[in-house]
């Protein structure tokens, strides 16, 4: 209705029930987060596993989402809902046309040379418009909720928001506990295809109800004018901007910190966004679950135990310290976005700038930093700069704070001097108090400033100095001095370190995260003896020891370089073919001033090939390898494509007839043996495993594999070697490219199962 100004009059529809709108809200946000892991899990495979893949993913639905909000805000330009109802239905169902959920193939294969922008591409194709759609559905719900239930008692339609991220939480929840491990993949998008058919249905059914509403009160309900939604100023806009771009930053910074610097496992890239969406549900519910003055103080508290452990600390308490941390800072810029949102007539501009926060700060941490930082740097400087989110205070600094600022500097200062070469303080602990370590002494000062520095937090300036300088003190004394070198790009960050061991000499080392891809002694008498999973003692070791008593020439297939240890293996008139999807790690390999096993130990032919390992070793001829050697599941990011029926039976055929598959299953947090034994069976192998322990780690490492050929007589020499049994898969179903349980590989393997 309009009135005697022109204004439009909001619909009182006592009728209406609200339930209506807050399960459109809640079965849109389930189908957007059901799809999100699963279109990864259809697309990461083909980039190596990587959580460079999963962060990237994130940032195009981010964008996806920014998309959405944007055509929802310029949905409300027409004036009569009658209208906007039809155009959402009608995109609704055109969007619809990209279905059932695929990834297409239009773009060609994965390129190793850019890989984001293919990904990208790929995600925009496959499922792009749906995503869209379903993403402005929940700004459009609001906005017509607003209009259509407001009457006395009926609340905010921002409550609407909390409705719609709980959909979302429990619907991530869902995919890797009840649906990935239950449904088959070609089911479950069969299957999140009708359930957006059936959201169409939903949709309709809401546009219906709020049509039949406007049209019982006489008149076309029409959209309030666009100056009184325009309202409002660019530093308010900018504002809400900042405050969603920090935590979407960090919520990628944290992932890629933790699977980087801490452990990685698939698991734990869903962790922090899961901790994401619960902040936007704290944040919008009419009564907050952790008001804004308890999640300032416990951030401070947090951030500052953060910033002492920041480097050194063990995995669980390490993961538990950061994603708590990660919590309650995206919980404090949530709540002080929503404390700042408009008036419901400009709810759509609202979540336009919210949601390009989000892209920012995605943006910035899946293009742009691999770029301009050779380490996680940007995880530490968005967390520093939130502190900028607490009170600024007024007045004078009182002499108490100026004193607890200085206190922080003082004892960060001194634990930094006890490891400093030529510090007053080196020695100074062992005098006079023999019995503390210098790192507790450390850790102590550390933990000192921290507490003065959470005094600081109703002054952002002098907390934010204040954790800057806690940070930097527990870099220098956790500095690794072992780090040589580091590379970063799309693949994750390598690093180049040494130690020195008395039998080995300054032993070289690729790490990749967590994970070590080899290592290499400078002495003469052991610079081509390769070490860690390749020495001549492990499971790897045994079968190139074992082939190499051959008289023919070999001709061996590689997946996963490292270090290229296994060139070292290699004889004259051998060729050796290394599959590698990261163009950094053949960069180092094959550069002797790094590792000289490729370049001064191969007696054979080496040559690469860059690209997903399956798609490059399919193209390979058949029967052509005598040995294929698969290392790509140790990163614990793991590529499970290479890992089920289909694959291997692409490794069964690329071998001659009395040629041998070769899988390192070694992995910290899941179970691989299991499947990978039933797999290699279901795909027509024979199979053998061995799971090597060894008390040398200066040597060897403990290993995990499997061996898997065309015919027992291939077997024959390693069932009588007497290191190697039979296989035992202990009932676990095979994993096929429909399917694959890496929630019961990890809980196997927590068990000990």
């Amino acid at each position: 209705m309009i009135d005697m100004t022109g204004r439009a009059e909001p619909i009182t529809v006592r009728a209406l029930p609200a339930g209506l709108f807050a399960l459109t809200a809640f079965v849109s946000a389930s189908l957007v987060f059901t799809v999100e892991p699963m279109i990864a899990r259809l697309v990461l495979p083909l980039l190596g596993g990587s959580a460079a893949v999963w962060n990237t993913s994130l940032a195009f639905f981010q964008a996806a989402l920014l998309v959405g909000y944007v055509y929802a805000h310029l949905l409300q330009r027409l004036r009569r809902i009658e209208a906007q109802i039809i155009v959402h239905l009608a995109v609704l169902l055109a969007a619809g046309v990209a279905l059932p959920l695929h990834v297409t193939t239009l773009l060609g294969g994965p390129s190793s040379s850019q890989p984001a922008l293919w990904l990208v591409g790929v995600l925009a194709v496959s499922i792009g418009a749906p995503f869209a759609a379903l993403s402005a559905t929940a700004p459009l719900v609001q906005a017509w909720y607003a209009r259509a239930v407001r009457h006395e008692g009926a609340g905010e339609p921002y409550a609407l928001y909390a409705a719609s991220n709980l959909g979302s939480l429990l619907a991530l929840i869902a995919y890797p506990i009840a649906v990935e491990p239950n449904l088959l993949l070609h089911v479950q998008t069969s299957l999140w295809s009708a359930g957006y058919g059936a959201f169409v249905v939903l949709a309709a059914v809401l546009g219906l109800a709020v049509w039949r509403a406007s049209r019982n009160i006489g008149a076309g309900a029409q959209t309030p004018s666009s100056t009184a939604a325009g309202a409002g100023n660019w530093r308010e806009r900018l504002t809400w901007l900042a405050l969603a771009a920090a935590p979407s930053s960090l919520m990628l910074g944290v992932t890629t910190y933790i699977t980087t610097d801490l452990g990685s496992a698939p698991f734990l890239w869903v962790a922090p966004l899961a901790l994401y969406l619960t902040t936007f549900i704290i944040a919008f519910q009419a009564r907050p679950l952790i008001r804004p003055p308890l999640a300032l103080a416990l951030q401070a508290g947090s951030l500052a135990a953060c910033a002492v452990f920041f480097w050194a600390i063990a995995f669980l308490p390490g993961l538990t310290i950061h994603l708590t941390c990660f919590f309650l800072t995206a919980l404090i810029c949530h709540q002080a976005l929503v404390a700042r949102r408009p008036p419901p007539e400009r709810l759509t501009d609202f979540y336009i700038w919210m949601s390009l926060g989000g892209v920012v700060g995605g943006a910035f941490n899946a293009f742009i930093a691999p770029l301009i930082f050779n380490t996680v740097a940007e995880y530490p400087a968005v967390l520093v700069l939130t502190c900028l989110v607490h009170p600024r205070g007024r007045g004078n600094v009182g002499a108490w704070r100026w004193g607890a600022a200085a206190g922080v500097a003082v004892c960060a200062g001194l634990a930094t001097q006890i490891f400093s070469p030529g510090g007053v303080l080196v020695g100074l602990g062992d005098r006079l108090a023999p019995a503390i370590a210098p790192v507790t002494l450390a850790l102590a000062l550390l933990a000192a400033a921290a507490v003065l520095t959470f005094f600081l937090r109703s002054r952002a300036i002098l907390f934010l100095c204040g954790v800057v300088i806690v940070l930097a003190a527990s870099w220098r004394v956790s500095e690794r001095r072992d780090e040589l070198m580091n590379w970063r790009d799309f693949f994750g960050v390598l690093t180049l370190s040494h130690s020195q061991t008395a039998e080995l000499g300054d032993v070289k080392m690729l790490w990749h995260g967590t994970t070590l891809h080899g290592a290499q002694s400078p002495l003469p008498a052991y610079r081509c003896r390769p070490l860690a999973y390749y020495a001549p003692e492990t499971p790897i070791g045994q079968v190139f020891e074992a082939l190499r008593g051959r008289p023919a020439a070999l001709n061996i297939g590689v997946v996963g370089l490292g270090t290229g240890a296994v060139a070292a293996y290699t004889r004259p008139g051998d060729r050796l073919r290394f599959f590698e999807i990261d163009p950094a790690v053949i960069g180092v390999a094959s550069n002797p001033n790094y590792f000289s096993y490729t370049t001064q130990c191969a007696g054979g032919a080496i040559a690469y090939t860059l690209g997903d390992a399956r798609l490059t070793v399919a193209a390979q001829p058949a029967g052509a390898y005598d040995v294929l050697l698969i290392d790509a599941f140790s990163s614990d990011s793991v590529p499970t494509h290479l890992l089920t029926r289909e694959a291997m039976q692409i490794y069964l055929s690329k071998l001659t007839p009395n040629g041998v598959l070769v899988l390192h299953l070694s992995n910290s947090h899941l179970d691989l043996m299991h499947p990978a034994q039933a797999t290699a069976i279901a795909a027509g192998g024979q199979v053998l495993q061995q799971k090597f322990r060894t008390t040398r780690p200066a040597w060897a490492a403990s290993e995990d594999a499997v061996i898997v050929a065309k015919s027992p007589a291939a077997l024959a020499p390693f069932v009588a070697d007497g290191r190697w049994s039979s296989a035992d898969p202990q009932g676990v179903k095979p994993w096929t490219d429909d399917y694959a349980d890496l929630f019961g590989a990890l809980v196997r393997r927590t068990s000990g199962r």
